[in-house]
């Protein structure tokens, strides 16, 4: 079964954790718990790992970035985060430039 962008966009949506910067060490560290950072990350910079993974484009579109995606990869966690088999085929596939989508924040019905 080919893997389409659509599968590859729901599983960078599937992505748990939360991605935060560490000064100290100057690189992203993933927890699974926001408060569980520490003193040397900046409570500014801890996105959900879903989120971290897309760039600004222009205007309300988005990047889905591998490089970001790597960094993820990197922390040897895959199965915490739910890295899965579109996400590591979409790593591979340098041939192919990076998904652009549109992306916008879903409103709760409060009704």
């Amino acid at each position: 079964m080919a893997i389409t962008s659509a599968d590859i966009c729901t599983a960078a949506d599937r992505l748990k954790g939360f991605v935060g910067f560490n000064r100290k060490t100057g690189k992203y560290i993933v927890r699974f718990s926001e408060d569980s950072f520490g003193m040397d990350v900046d409570e500014d910079s801890i996105a959900l790992a879903c989120e971290f993974v897309w760039c600004p484009a222009e205007g309300d579109v988005a990047r889905l970035s591998r490089e970001r995606i790597r960094l993820l990869l990197e922390q040897n966690i895959n199965d915490r985060l739910d890295l899965g088999e579109p996400l590591l085929t979409y790593l591979r596939r340098e041939d192919l430039p990076e998904i652009l989508a549109r992306r916008q924040v879903l409103q709760a019905d409060a009704g």
